[in-house]
């Protein structure tokens, strides 16, 4: 998500106007405007940045990040994040060696689709993010992200467009999600995003009953439906308060075919 479009959608999430922000920030409403559609000749400054962020409830240095970003030619952005993956890689191990080799959760398969980190700067320019394991598309189960602490896995991706620094990927299980994702697809999801009804959603469950993968309806203030794409699996239901995470997917990498 771009800096302007996360400014008009975090606006639009706390239900202000253009003209109420730009008061707060001392800026013009034409400005505000221009900034979230993307057409600012002048990018905003450290300052303005700073003021939105005060007044639009953002992390403290979350707009300046993605603003200073931008401004990053590909190349230089690029290798940045590779090393930065690199350090993540090498802080793992090191974790390791702190406390013991990890134990492998059962449920756990040796990848075959992501690229290892040592290939990541291969890829075209985009945004570092770890490759937890693997989602269930059918009925909720036990994967989990194997002990490593956020942003630290074995495989990452490159992804472009995605300023959430919490963002991961899983790769899909099962069938429920078919036609529109398929077994061993990998999935980007982002925490920063609020869930909408019609989401595709990386789904935790509470009191241990795992994970899943499904399109959530929030039907009403007391229930979330989880509606699987695949006509030969039914719905299920459950109360807001069983739903631990939600988190909307963002992209989807799919291989067409084995080389």
């Amino acid at each position: 998500m771009s800096l302007g479009s996360l400014i008009r959608s975090r606006r639009e999430e706390l239900d202000v106007t253009q003209e109420i922000v730009a008061a707060q920030v001392g800026i013009s409403k034409p400005y505000l405007s221009n900034i979230e559609t993307g057409k600012a000749k002048n990018p905003p400054s450290d300052g303005v940045l700073r003021s939105l962020e005060r007044a639009m409830n953002f992390r403290p240095g979350q707009l300046l990040r993605i603003a200073h970003e931008e401004k990053t030619p590909t190349d230089v952005r690029a290798r940045y994040e590779e090393l930065l993956a690199e350090v993540n890689r090498l802080r793992g191990t090191l974790r390791d060696l702190c406390h013991g080799d990890r134990q492998l959760d059962e449920s756990w398969e040796e990848p075959d689709e992501a690229l290892p980190v040592e290939q990541v700067g291969q890829l075209p320019g985009g945004v570092v993010v770890p490759v937890i394991n693997r989602v269930n598309a059918g009925y909720p189960h036990h994967f989990t992200d194997l002990g490593y602490p956020a942003g630290i896995a074995d495989e990452y991706i490159r992804c472009p467009d995605v300023h959430d620094p919490q963002a991961f990927a899983a790769r899909v299980v099962g069938d429920s999600m078919q036609p529109d994702y398929h077994q061993n697809d990998i999935v980007v999801f982002s925490p920063a995003l609020e869930p909408q009804s019609g989401d595709d959603c990386f789904v935790r469950l509470g009191e241990d009953q795992g994970t899943t993968f499904k399109r959530v309806y929030m039907d009403d203030k007391q229930t979330l439906r989880l509606q699987p794409l695949n006509p030969a699996h039914p719905a299920q239901r459950y109360p807001r308060e069983q739903i631990t995470g939600l988190w909307p997917a963002l992209f989807r990498v799919q291989r067409l075919r084995k080389s």
